[in-house]
């Protein structure tokens, strides 16, 4: 007689019995896609309106702003105590820091090589494709205070300040601002005080392993709202900007698009190809999340479910725990192109011939700027005025050319950046020798995990 392995169900199927399939209408990523659909016509249709006396009249499409931002501000919620858990546990485990120290080492190899390797990429193909060329843009007609916000927020950013708002001012503070590497910074130095302590402290692991499992279920009902934000938040871009802002400036547009998607199929397809996976089936794992991207511009909306399927694919949660979080904002792939090539696109719109030395000096600045900027809306353009600043012959007014379409590059940035800080965790885990290869191939194929084989007794009665 066959009986199953202990926690293993029989199957309940008949032999040659196909699995009932689930209507195409209950799969998530059907379901966000259609929102986005439905919210870009709604923003088509209904858009905002300029009123009698210059004031912009919000249409229908804007006003259904507060489903997205509602929906974003639900993810936001969990994302502290999620990191907070996930973290905390893995380095628990570990109990050797010296293994904490290896991974820590080995992603942030692989952070500045890849970092640094997006900011050429982009340099590369605006000098090449020079989408700015011709524009003739006289600098001294651009308005300086339609940027002013990010020019302010961009001074305020130096490494010294960087470094020092890591530390929060309490560990309830770091919480409750949702500060990532706040949050990260408490997480790690409490994963070492556990692993420290060791035996005795496996009473406070175990209420953390059941918070941790109580709180991704969380996850899994607030991700059957993805549909209503997607909607909400694609409704406003195209209600508030239209598709007219994209199509007047479709060459910076479309040379960004392609330089990422060139960057993703050709520079992380041949590293995962290089450590044993394919970039496409990967692409294809994460379909839900891409798309909860694509229509909310946010990175930081799929951050939970993505450490989630990180572990499903095999990679240790301890790594897992590391690598996603910090890559969150230190392995921007998407934001790095979007910088250099933002930057001479500027430059060429102004007429203004940048040297070697200059470029040089902008891509060394912007591998400096792009560190610790958030996996949320806006931050690239921060970024962008902080790393401008200091090259003084490109006007930081000169962002203002690209303030109308910076919310449709910022999807294409969230996109980039999530693909590459899942490409990243792989690749360490495989480093570290801490990614079940069998785990993984069984979640990018689609087909179930590997389960215990069956026991096998037999009657002596």
């Amino acid at each position: 007689m066959i009986k199953a392995a202990p926690g293993v169900s029989p199957p309940a199927l008949e032999p040659g019995e196909r699995p009932a399939r689930k209507p195409i209408w209950t799969h998530l990523y059907v379901q966000v896609i259609a929102a986005i659909v439905l919210g870009g016509l709604v923003g088509h249709f209904y858009p905002s309106v300029e009123g009698p006396d210059g004031e912009l009249i919000a249409g229908l499409g804007e006003q259904l702003k507060p489903l997205g931002d509602g929906f974003i501000k639900l993810v936001k919620m969990i994302i502290a105590p999620v990191i907070f858990l996930t973290v905390a546990t893995g380095i628990a485990h570990l109990r050797d820091l010296k293994s904490v120290g290896r991974v820590a080492g080995k992603a942030f190899a692989y952070f500045l090589t890849f970092s640094t390797l997006a900011l050429i990429v982009g340099l590369v193909v605006a000098n090449t494709v020079r989408p700015g060329a011709g524009m003739g843009v006289d600098p001294a007609s651009l308005d300086p205070e339609a940027v002013s916000q990010y020019a302010t927020a961009a001074h305020d950013q130096t490494i010294t300040g960087f470094l020092l708002h890591v530390i929060p001012d309490t560990v309830v503070g770091a919480f409750a601002g949702g500060e990532i590497l706040q949050v990260l910074f408490f997480s790690i130095l409490f994963g070492v005080s556990l692993a420290v302590i060791g035996d005795r402290a496996q009473p406070v692991l175990t209420v953390l392993e059941s918070l941790s499992e109580a709180f991704f279920k969380l996850v899994h009902i607030l991700m059957k709202a993805a549909p209503i934000g997607a909607f909400g938040a694609f409704a406003f871009t195209i209600g508030r900007y239209g598709i007219e802002s994209v199509i007047s400036l479709a060459a910076l547009v479309g040379t960004f698009y392609l330089t990422s998607l060139i960057f993703v199929v050709g520079v992380l397809g041949a590293v995962a190809a290089a450590n044993g996976f394919s970039i496409f089936k990967l692409i294809r794992y994460l379909k839900e999340e891409l798309l909860l991207v694509l229509g909310t511009s946010s990175s930081e909306a799929a951050l939970p479910s993505l450490i989630e399927k990180m572990e499903r694919a095999g990679a240790k949660k301890s790594v897992v725990g590391l690598v996603v979080p910090t890559g969150y904002s230190f392995n921007l792939d998407g934001t790095n192109i979007y910088m250099t090539l933002a930057a001479l696109f500027i430059a060429q719109a102004c007429d203004i011939e940048l040297s070697l030395s200059e470029q040089l000096l902008l891509l060394a600045v912007a591998v400096l700027s792009s560190k610790g900027a958030a996996g949320v809306t806006g931050a690239g353009f921060i970024t962008l005025a902080a790393t401008l600043a200091v090259v003084p012959s490109v006007p930081v007014a000169g962002m203002a050319l690209i303030l109308g379409i910076d919310r449709f590059m910022s999807e294409c940035r969230a996109l980039t950046n999530f693909i590459g800080n899942a490409v990243a965790t792989l690749v360490v885990a495989g480093w570290d020798k801490a990614l079940d290869r069998e785990a993984l191939a069984a979640a990018l194929n689609g087909t179930p995990a590997p389960v215990a084989a069956p026991v096998i007794e037999t009657d002596e009665d």
